[in-house]
C-alpha cells in the first residue's frame, strides 16, 4: 500500500468564510481556533467574515491561513489519520511543523504573527511583486529573470509554472521578455516579493526569534521548501533552515516528486482552497490528491483512506 502525505496550504489560498463549516462540525478544529484566538482576538471572525481585501493583508493572511491549516489537519488526526510525511507551501511549512510537533501550537502561532510582521515590514522596506510565468520551462525562466535584473525565480510550482519575484521595474522588463519567448506572465495579488533576496530582513528577524524558541525534532518527516528534503533533527539546523525559508525559493515540484519517490501515492491538502491539489495533479499524474477544507471533503478523504485499507 502506498503512503499518505498531508500538504498545508499557503498564503494566497485564503478566501472569505474559509474553514467555517469544518470548525462548526469538528470539535478538534473548533478547539484549535479557540486556542489560537487567545493569541489573536478576532481570529475566528476574520476567517468567517473578513473581506477579500482584509484577508489579503499579510498581517491577517498568515495567521488566518495557519489556523485553518492546523484546524483541518488536527481534525483529520482526530479521526485516526496518521500521515507518513507532511509538507507546506511557504507559510504552510510553519503549519506543517506545528502539526508535526516542532513547536507547540501557541509558539508556532506566535512565530507566524512575527513572520507576518517581518515580511510586511520587508515588503515596505524593499517594495516588489510577483509573477507566475506559464508555458516556459524553469531553466528558461531563470535565464529571463537574470536578464530582467532584480528578479528571482522563487516558486517552482510545476513543469508548466514558475513564479518570479522582484522589483516592479524588473518585473515589467520580465513581462516583455516572457512574451517575446512565447510564454505568459500573470501578476499575483501579493504585497511583496516573497521568498526572494528582498525578504532578507525578514529572515534576519526570524533568526532572532528562533534563537529564543528553538524547534524540536518532529514526530513525522517535514519536507522543507528550501531544500526539497526532510528537516534535519538538529534544532539549530532546523531553526536556520526555517529562518532562511522566507527569503529562499519554494521548491514545490521537487518536493512532490521526492515524496512520490518515497512511495507516497495519496496527497491530502489541508487548509483553504485546492491550489496544492491541482499542482499535485500536474506534477504526479498517477497520484491521488484530495482537498480537505469542508466537512464533505473531510468525509471524502476518510472514505478514500478507508477504501485503501479494505
Amino acid at each position: 500500500m502506498g503512503k499518505v502525505a498531508l500538504l498545508f496550504a499557503g498564503q494566497g489560498a485564503q478566501h472569505p468564510g474559509m474553514a467555517d463549516d469544518l470548525v462548526a462540525r469538528e470539535p478538534t478544529a473548533r478547539q484549535t481556533f479557540e486556542l489560537l484566538e487567545a493569541r489573536m482576538p478576532g481570529l475566528g471572525r476574520l476567517c468567517r467574515e473578513g473581506s477579500r481585501e482584509e484577508l489579503a493583508q499579510t498581517r491577517n493572511t498568515q495567521p488566518a491561513v495557519f489556523a485553518c491549516d492546523l484546524a483541518a489537519a488536527r481534525a483529520l488526526a482526530s479521526h485516526g489519520v496518521r500521515p507518513d510525511a507532511v509538507a507546506g507551501f511557504s507559510l504552510g511549512e510553519l503549519s506543517a511543523l506545528a502539526f508535526a510537533g516542532a513547536f507547540s501550537p501557541e509558539d508556532a502561532f506566535d512565530l507566524v504573527l512575527r513572520r507576518a510582521e517581518l515580511m510586511d515590514s520587508a515588503s515596505r522596506r524593499n517594495p516588489g511583486g510577483m509573477r507566475a510565468v506559464l508555458r516556459l520551462p524553469a531553466g528558461r525562466v531563470e535565464d529571463l529573470a537574470v536578464e530582467a535584473g532584480d528578479a528571482w525565480p522563487v516558486n517552482y510550482n510545476s513543469a508548466e509554472q514558475t513564479v518570479v519575484a522582484g522589483t516592479e521595474e524588473a518585473l515589467g522588463r520580465l513581462d516583455a521578455l516572457v512574451r517575446e519567448a512565447g510564454g505568459r506572465c500573470m501578476r499575483l495579488a501579493v504585497s511583496g516579493a516573497f521568498h526572494s533576496p528582498l525578504m532578507a530582513p525578514a529572515s534576519d528577524g526570524l533568526r532572532e526569534w528562533l534563537a529564543r524558541t528553538l524547534p524540536v525534532p518532529t514526530t513525522v518527516p517535514v519536507w522543507a521548501n528550501a531544500t526539497a528534503r526532510p528537516y534535519p533533527d538538529d534544532p539549530a539546523a532546523m531553526a536556520e533552515l526555517l529562518a532562511r525559508q522566507a527569503s529562499s525559493p519554494v521548491r514545490w515540484q521537487q518536493t512532490v516528486e521526492g515524496l512520490v519517490g518515497l512511495g507516497v501515492d495519496t496527497f491530502v491538502e489541508v487548509g483553504p482552497g485546492s491550489t496544492l491539489t491541482k499542482l499535485v495533479g500536474r506534477i504526479a499524474r498517477g497520484a491521488t490528491a484530495l482537498p480537505c477544507e469542508t466537512p464533505d471533503q473531510l468525509d471524502a478523504v476518510l472514505a478514500h483512506l478507508e477504501g485503501r485499507e479494505s
